[in-house]
């Protein structure tokens, strides 16, 4: 509880990791009350070399978790198809450049595989991008679409973790250099 005897307001990002397209939720509130939420997708292009898309991502989140403070960052467990493991590999790559930017500002982490989001949000764990995205604007009392999909994916994560979230107490002697 906050000095005045109400509820702290936490505010939680959530990222969907992806190599062309990098959802990002923030949602702020206490308890299961969402008070304010914002999306935005961190886009690289096609042609452009691996390390630098990466960095892209890195830098974008980087900047985006700087302004926001969260208390916590919930990230999309990566997972990898037997059928393509060379994306699943790619995908591997993008979210350690999530997880760098996340401990570059020190903020705490968790992963959560996306079917343990869609059972959470939705009861169905084989949920469609489309059914997780409805349950996202039920929760944040909205009736406009959320797009792209990789946007409401990540706000899915960011209100899980608003569940989820207990204040860490952080010490100032773990900064980084």
């Amino acid at each position: 509880m906050a000095p005045n005897g109400s509820l702290r307001m936490k505010r939680v990002v959530g990222v969907d990791p992806g190599l062309a397209d990098t959802g990002v939720g923030v949602v702020r509130g206490s308890e299961r009350r969402i008070i304010s939420f914002s999306y935005d997708t961190i886009h690289t292009l096609r042609g452009e070399p691996l390390p630098e898309r990466l960095y892209r991502i890195f830098r974008e989140l980087y900047r985006i978790l700087r302004r926001e403070k969260p208390d916590l960052m919930v990230v999309e467990d990566v997972f990898s198809l037997k059928a393509y493991p060379k994306s699943g590999i790619t995908l591997g790559k993008v979210a350690g450049a999530v997880l760098l930017a996340g401990c570059h500002v020190q903020v705490p982490v968790m992963e959560i595989p996306v079917r343990e989001a869609k059972k959470t949000l939705t009861g169905n764990g084989q949920a469609t991008k489309m059914q997780l995205e409805k349950a996202v604007r039920h929760f944040i009392r909205s009736n406009e679409p959320i797009r792209p999909f990789h946007a409401s994916d990540a706000m899915a994560l960011a209100i899980i973790g608003l569940f989820r979230c207990r204040p860490v107490q952080r010490d100032p002697r773990d900064r980084l250099p």
